[in-house]
């Protein structure tokens, strides 16, 4: 009985610290009555977690107000709104890659991630105002987009789906039906924000590469698990970061595979209707390039300039 009594008496002193203010100091006094922690010294500081802004930029999922110092830049760093500052509210000054980037167009956040020397968006671009799957896009100075069945959620979850003629906005006459004249001599931005562009084929092939080849690299790139892509989503580890999506296709004003397959537009032709895409499936572990008819709906990732 005895044992159970200081049981009892240590559970209930255990509980009512647990849910008590702390005080840290070095003269004993007690927490303000305002505060949940209260630390108090006239000698020593408090000192937040140090790390690299790479290091920072790995953390899974931070919440809001989270608090580390940025050794890379000397600053107190918190997050908020989606992406990471510095003390004093202002974003920070210089975007390196890792970091979220910001579509000033229409102020959506994308993750970037650096694979080889390249800065890649780590997810499937969303900009312009969906149409639906029978309407062809036109020429008329706006990014226009599909949705998966024709639904603006599909969107937010595996971005928009655009034919190629619309990616690349019609520079130098190109259409889903004939070439740019004259070709470009440099990056193609189409559709891309500002300071981004369209991968090449040349791009793509440097990923590719990076992760492994082409027999393998599918799994590298392809985000983890079965949350978007159907099972097995074979040999997925995501481990370049790249976090492919399985947004599926558009074809003659119809969908076709979501969760089963994702395909990449590249900037580069093959013929006056064709130019180079990628894909991945959920049932390989490769990626693979196809010579794709311009006027399939397909996703696009942006690489920075």
């Amino acid at each position: 009985m005895k044992k159970l009594f200081l049981t009892g008496v240590c559970l209930i002193s255990f509980l009512a610290c647990s849910i008590a203010q702390v005080g840290i100091s070095n003269d004993g006094s007690q927490p303000d009555p305002s505060a949940m922690l209260d630390i108090k010294s006239t000698q020593q500081g408090m000192l937040p977690p140090r790390m690299t802004t790479e290091q920072r930029n790995t953390i899974d999922s931070p919440v809001e107000g989270l608090l580390i110092f940025n050794i890379t830049t000397g600053c107190i760093d918190y997050y908020l709104g989606g992406s990471w500052k510095s003390l004093g509210g202002a974003s920070e000054p210089m975007f390196q890659c890792g970091m979220k980037m910001t579509d000033n167009r229409d102020g959506k956040l994308y993750n970037t991630v650096k694979i080889g020397t390249q800065c890649w968006m780590a997810e499937n671009l969303n900009i312009g105002s969906r149409i639906n799957g029978p309407v062809e896009p036109s020429n008329n100075q706006l990014v226009e987009k599909y949705c998966y069945n024709d639904l603006e959620l599909s969107c937010s979850v595996f971005g928009g789906i655009y034919k190629w003629g619309e990616l690349v906005q019609y520079l130098n006459g190109a259409s889903n039906n004939g070439s740019w004249n004259p070709a470009p001599s440099g990056n193609v931005k189409g559709i891309c924000p500002s300071g981004w562009h369209l991968p090449s084929m040349d791009e793509w092939n440097d990923v590719i590469n990076y992760a492994g080849g082409s027999i393998i690299a599918g799994g590298l790139m392809k985000e983890k698990g079965v949350a978007h892509w159907a099972f097995p989503n074979a040999g997925s580890t995501n481990s370049t970061g790249f976090s492919a999506l399985p947004g599926g296709m558009l074809y003659n004003g119809t969908f076709y595979e979501a969760n089963n397959k994702a395909y990449f537009w590249s900037s580069t032709e093959t013929c006056t209707t064709g130019s180079w895409s990628f894909y991945m499936s959920s049932e390989y572990e490769f990626a693979a390039p196809a010579n794709t008819q311009k006027d399939y709906g397909y996703s696009v990732r942006c690489v920075q300039d």
